[in-house]
């Protein structure tokens, strides 16, 4: 089936601009009632207030690298403490911010075999890492790999025995807690697995099969996966079994939407991050066409993580 048929019966939403001059924007949260989200080449996290206006919240920018690689941070989320937790891609680590300090929460060199990626952590701190599984950036052959778990002490490990990911990517928990969702963007599908009270995973299955890669991803309270698209380029709401009910297009000259994240008021808008430079670093600190989109949407988002 070719994306113009997935696409076809999609109910289309017009997405409306809320801010640029980002690098490559990536990995959006909804936390106290803002928008947070990775400038990725720019070495931050970013908060967007009501007014659009971007606050830097945590700047890596001065962090000297443990292995000489660029300190860049992807996905994010925060502890039952309240310390945040970030992902630095190509260092391999999981660091934790307490307001003040930069700290190493988890050192997962010895368990991946390429950049980590995206992360989500559930209500009891734990997370779950995702790894691009081979060196993108240098031009290597896509290889699959395993999803990795963060235990909220720090302990990590592979979960190898769910098998390997295709560039497993943007990852969320269902608002339950019983589903863990992500994205394989080199098989184009979505997974889901099942998730106990312990946090342990299984019963790995195909959620829908995708007309091109799926990109960074949320899901909504009527267990809907909203996708980042940046090949479309879109944003599409897809269901169980693949059909595409939603869909928030953009101007391929304009935005290449990665990853989107449900909140607002009864966590209804789509807010959905942007750019146009994500394999060349220095171009996309000199031009910084990263920005910042909303859409309005039916379905709320719920107690979904992220």
């Amino acid at each position: 089936m070719t994306e113009a048929d997935l696409l076809a019966t999609a109910r289309e939403i017009a997405p409306r601009e809320l801010s640029r001059g980002y690098t490559w924007a990536e990995c959006p949260r909804w936390h106290e009632g803002a928008l947070w989200f990775s400038d990725m080449y720019a070495h931050r996290l970013v908060r967007l207030d009501a007014a659009g206006e971007p606050e830097t919240i945590l700047d890596l920018s001065g962090r000297t690298s443990v292995n000489g690689a660029e300190v860049i941070p992807g996905g994010f989320g925060w502890l039952p403490d309240g310390r945040l937790i970030v992902t630095s891609m190509h260092e391999r680590l999981v660091l934790a911010y307490d307001g003040e300090n930069v700290t190493v929460h988890a050192d997962l060199r010895d368990l991946v075999t390429g950049p980590i990626n995206d992360m989500v952590v559930d209500a009891d701190g734990r997370a779950y890492v995702t790894q691009l599984g081979f060196e993108l950036f240098a031009g290597e052959q896509p290889r699959d790999s395993a999803l990795l778990v963060v235990e909220p002490d720090g302990s990590a490990r592979a979960l190898t025995e769910l098998g390997g990911f295709a560039g497993a990517n943007g990852i969320a928990v269902s608002s339950d807690g019983t589903r863990v969702v992500t994205a394989e963007a080199f098989a184009n599908r979505i997974t889901v697995l099942d998730r106990d009270t312990e946090g342990s995973l299984s019963g790995r299955r195909v959620f829908a099969t995708t007309s091109t890669l799926p990109d960074g991803i949320c899901l909504d309270d009527e267990g809907g996966v909203w996708a980042g698209m940046p090949m479309v380029p879109g944003v599409a709401r897809v269901v169980e079994g693949g059909a595409v009910t939603d869909v928030v297009r953009f101007d391929p000259q304009q935005a290449l939407p990665p990853a989107c994240v449900l909140g607002g008021e009864d966590r209804r808008t789509l807010f959905v991050c942007a750019g146009l430079d994500v394999m060349d670093w220095e171009e996309s600190r000199r031009l910084r066409r990263g920005s910042i989109w909303a859409a309005d949407v039916s379905v709320g988002g719920g107690a979904n993580r992220p």
